[in-house]
């Protein structure tokens, strides 16, 4: 046989591929996920991390709101923590109220921002995943 050169076709997308759209939907829900901690015990964590654990290797996109939205509400779930320790003190009801506008109004907005395809950085968050 000879060696003869040949033209290898344009190769398929790999299978862990999202498109523009779809990264900044999974994106999205990362940070909206999170409102199902008004739900579900924990679910504040517990959908971003399906979330991300789902789709991070797909996306970079998703993988950056992913672990955002995560650290985000690991802090939040800690703060509540400490508010409902300083009930005893009757200060906790207050900041567990404002802690809760806090998450809906951030996550909304980030979710916003991850669907309109920007990179989002919650304040005052603790940075567990890197």
């Amino acid at each position: 046989m000879e060696n003869q050169p040949y033209n290898n076709p344009t190769p398929p997308p790999p299978v862990n591929y999202l498109s523009p759209s779809d990264e900044r939907m999974w994106g999205m829900l990362a940070h909206l996920s999170a409102l199902a901690g008004f739900i579900i015990p924990f679910g504040n964590v517990v959908g971003p991390i399906v979330v991300w654990q789902i789709q991070k290797d797909k996306s970079a996109y998703v993988d950056y709101h992913g672990k955002e939205a995560l650290n985000f509400q690991i802090t939040m779930t800690i703060a509540y923590g400490v508010a409902i320790l300083l009930i005893v003190l009757l200060i906790g009801f207050p900041i567990l109220i404002v802690l809760g506008l806090i998450s809906v109004v951030l996550s909304i907005l980030a979710g916003v921002k991850a669907n309109n395809g920007e990179y989002y950085k919650y304040p005052f968050t603790f940075r567990f995943i890197r």
